[in-house]
């Protein structure tokens, strides 16, 4: 009897609650997780190491990390002198913390990484209900990234095609929480924090933070995350 190698998937791992449930989720499928974080610059190198923590613990075959470095360009929050917003309440618009093109150029490094894996499918944990209003957060960015992938590549164009999995994308955080409980994913391993500081704990006041404390609050789960 013939057996069938697993399937290869590229996994953007950010170090935060919602990439390690796309971790969790792609292997529930049976993919062979190659997991992939950007170094870009950003204002702490916790959710790097967290990155690498918890795509061990949740199976990846590999962990890649790999240096952008974005704060020559500036222009956010994360990768330029300007101060992240604490305790915003309301409608913000698109906040200074969005770093431009990030995602965009995140997902181009996966497409390229893919490509040489012999990959076709590529995971992102972006999510557009319980964001903080980045365009690159939406719907129609992955879709559009998808048709890019497939006019872009050898891949796309010979291949079987590139496929852009976002399984979170109308998920509510607190839909998140519960399906990272149900898969096993220990949130505490995590860091979503804009600002944490060096051994990881979260300041408890940036949207990040918020959104998560929302989140395992609505689910009617502990919230794990350590404060500084």
């Amino acid at each position: 009897m013939t057996q069938t190698s697993p399937r290869k998937a590229v996994v953007l791992v950010s170090g935060g609650m919602d990439s390690a449930v796309t971790i969790a989720i792609a292997r529930e499928q049976g993919y062979q997780v190659h997991s992939l974080s950007v170094a870009y610059g950003q204002r702490h190198s916790a959710e790097l190491a967290a990155s690498e923590r918890v795509s061990r613990l949740l199976g990846a075959v590999e962990h890649k990390t790999v240096h952008v470095d974005l704060r020559t360009i500036g222009g956010s929050a994360l990768t330029a002198d300007i101060d992240v917003p604490l305790d915003q309440t309301g409608e913000q618009g698109i906040p200074v913390t969005y770093v431009p093109a990030r995602n965009t150029i995140m997902l181009s490094i996966a497409l390229g990484w893919a490509e040489v894996l012999g990959s076709n499918d590529i995971w992102c944990g972006v999510n557009a209900v319980d964001y903080s209003g980045y365009p690159d957060c939406r719907p129609a960015f992955i879709e559009a990234f998808e048709q890019l992938a497939n006019v872009a590549t050898k891949a796309g164009v010979e291949g079987a095609g590139i496929r852009i999995h976002a399984p979170l994308m109308r998920m509510s955080k607190a839909d998140i929480a519960r399906e990272g409980q149900r898969l096993g994913v220990d949130f505490s391993e995590t860091v979503s924090c804009y600002q944490a500081d060096a051994e990881g704990r979260a300041c408890g006041h940036c949207d990040a933070c918020r959104l998560r404390a929302q989140g395992f609050s609505a689910a009617g789960l502990p919230d794990p995350t350590r404060y500084a």
